[in-house]
């Protein structure tokens, strides 16, 4: 019969742990952007910016691109 090592489930818990708390910075983080995104408060977001000064505003804050699909693979 195989003995479990306790040491090895703490470790086991505190990476599932680690890796819920990561996901959620992750998730609180992709929240902020979208509610501070400026075309969710307009009438017409998918429309083009009129002028170049709503182009600026529209990409003032710098953008956060999605992981590739490769290194979201767990």
């Amino acid at each position: 019969m195989k003995s479990i090592n306790p040491a090895w489930s703490l470790i086991r818990a505190a990476r599932k742990v680690r890796d819920l708390v990561l996901e959620m910075d992750y998730a609180q983080r992709r929240l902020l952007i979208r509610r501070l995104n400026t075309d969710s408060y307009m009438r017409n977001p998918d429309r083009a910016p009129d002028t170049y000064a709503e182009f600026l505003m529209r990409t003032r804050a710098p953008l956060q691109h999605e992981p590739p699909a490769s290194s979201r693979i767990s």
